[in-house]
């Protein structure tokens, strides 16, 4: 005897329905998670890679490169400030801007602990290199440090895929990040942080004997009516340990909430799942002793 087939009942109906209406939310909430994992691995990988082929460059090919970057940078200081570099040499930095510096297409990351963050650093701010990370802002100190130097990198407070500089507010004075420039690693110590206007460009003026570098992005987030500046002083670099053991701890703290709300998830998942299976169940059931 064929069985006929019923119509779901209202609860069936309502409990599909809810379920449908659950997946949706839950995949667009997590959706920024999962992007900015993503992310989180494809930095890393960028910074890897670049780490890999600078181990590979010629050291006379990276102090040619680091003396071009420098001469670039000697023609931003006042006329009254003295250097050592030729005109000539002078010429070639202008000309070559960044490109002296670039690896695979990066000039170099910049690594913050405090908020668990290594960007790839590109030449320049346009709107196709904030959408890849962060980028030197042009007409500023080329990143490989030196007494009247002032460094400017910028990045975007947030993209829908990536963090990028969205906690930059966090840094507080006396942190430290890190410029990773060829084979050198340059420390900075956040010294202060301050907003300003757009159209402020005083912050960001080299200083007579400085070695500066100041981290931009705009604020407040989703607003960006004025600029976010975490300025940072040159100091002698050391093995982070310290502050790695601070990402270490961070990391395993985000980690930890990542894998308890899958295991909610989860969990939540089957209660629904078995509690549809158990209606279909007892259905099938009646629908048997009906027929019999």
């Amino acid at each position: 005897m064929r069985l006929r087939k019923h119509p779901k009942s209202p609860k069936q109906k309502g409990n599909a329905w809810f379920f449908l209406i659950f997946l949706a939310g839950f995949l667009i909430a997590s959706y920024p998670l999962v992007s900015q994992y993503y992310y989180r691995i494809e930095a890393n990988h960028q910074v890897q890679e670049f780490d890999q082929s600078v181990s590979q460059l010629d050291k006379k090919d990276i102090e040619r490169r680091l003396t071009l970057a420098r001469a670039f940078n000697a023609t931003l200081k006042p006329m009254n400030f003295s250097d050592p570099f030729s005109k000539k040499e002078k010429e070639e930095g202008v000309k070559a801007y960044a490109q002296m510096l670039q690896v695979k297409e990066k000039i170099g990351y910049v690594e913050i602990p405090r908020i668990q963050q290594s960007i790839p650093i590109y030449a320049g701010t346009s709107d196709e290199v904030l959408q890849k990370g962060a980028g030197h802002l042009e007409g500023t100190s080329l990143p490989v440090g030196g007494e009247s130097t002032h460094t400017v990198i910028s990045a975007h407070r947030g993209l829908p895929t990536a963090k990028l500089f969205r906690q930059l507010n966090k840094l507080k004075s006396g942190d430290i990040f890190y410029i990773h420039v060829l084979d050198q690693v340059l420390a900075y110590q956040v010294q202060k942080s301050q907003v300003v206007e757009p159209s402020n460009f005083d912050p960001i003026l080299i200083q007579k004997g400085k070695d500066l570098t100041t981290l931009l992005t705009c604020t407040p987030y989703m607003i960006n009516s004025h600029r976010l500046l975490v300025q940072g002083k040159r100091i002698p670099y050391q093995a982070p340990i310290r502050e790695r053991a601070i990402q270490v701890q961070e990391a395993k703290r985000y980690y930890s909430y990542l894998l308890i709300a899958a295991a909610l998830v989860i969990a939540l998942l089957l209660w629904i799942i078995r509690k549809q299976w158990r209606s279909l169940k007892a259905l099938t059931s009646t629908e048997k002793e009906t027929h019999a």
